[in-house]
């Protein structure tokens, strides 16, 4: 029997999951608590999506597509209060009034410049960067629409057979993990599926970018996991996962869940 084995939000865009017992689905399709904060570049003053929907493309702030050190930050959020640790240092923890986003700020620049990645940092309109978001929206997913996320377990142990570095769920920060499913069976689903309480339309498979390839741990690119995906698994483009919607308003999504294809 297929059923949920992870769930996963990521309260900062591009920083580590926080994982979860249940996960609360919006009516409009995002994940309550996920990607309600960014760090953003300094030129990055409005969205750009002419969808009004408030998209904010990963290329104008931090993400691990660009900037895989910041793997090594761990996310604590929490009743309003952010910490950032790396390893059992922390690095900053405040609120989110000015003092605290500047704060905040100054910790993540501070680390970044001490790692490989710092001359990404001095692109023209790159710093200073800026925390946004109100810790409560959800609004920084890479897609306008939202969407909540899945991939199958057993395809990521396939993906981890074929390369010596070590591949887990948290490569490619899904919202919900499966267990009980075939390798890439997930991307043959159509139609809607039920998970718990909240039945999912599905959207279509995720293609995926260079985030998949920075370790979760280190912080350094170790697989070249976009070409493995193309070769080993003869995959036009590099592909894992599908997205969600919910077909008639949202709910609640718990670890064990049974996950049921409707005709």
């Amino acid at each position: 029997m297929a059923h949920v084995s992870a769930l996963f939000r990521y309260p900062i865009k591009g920083f580590t999951p926080e994982p979860r017992s249940e996960l609360v689905v919006q009516d409009d399709g995002r994940v309550a608590g996920d990607r309600v904060l960014a760090f953003r570049f300094a030129d990055a003053t409005e969205p750009e999506d002419a969808s009004g929907l408030d998209s904010w493309p990963k290329s104008r702030g931090l993400a691990l597509m660009d900037f895989p050190s910041i793997a090594q930050v761990d996310v604590i959020f929490d009743a309003g209060v952010v910490r950032l640790r790396e390893g059992g240092r922390t690095l900053a923890e405040a609120e989110l009034d000015d003092a605290g986003r500047a704060q905040l700020e100054a910790a993540i620049t501070a680390f970044i410049e001490r790692t490989a990645d710092v001359k990404l940092l001095q692109r023209p309109g790159v710093l200073p960067l800026r925390l946004i978001g109100d810790g409560r929206t959800s609004r920084f997913q890479d897609r306008a629409r939202g969407y909540v996320s899945l991939h199958g377990a057993a395809s990521v142990e396939a993906v981890d057979a074929a390369v010596s570095a070590p591949v887990d769920d948290r490569r490619f920060r899904s919202n919900i993990v499966v267990s009980g499913t075939t390798p890439w069976e997930e991307l043959g689903w159509s139609g809607r599926v039920r998970i718990g309480e909240v039945a999912f339309d599905v959207q279509r498979p995720i293609g995926r970018c260079a985030a998949i390839t920075a370790n979760p741990d280190t912080g350094r690119r170790d697989a070249r996991l976009l070409r493995v995906l193309t070769t080993e698994f003869d995959q036009d483009e590099p592909t894992l996962g599908i997205l969600l919607l919910p077909s008639h308003g949202g709910g609640v999504v718990r670890v064990g869940d049974e996950v049921v294809i409707e005709t």
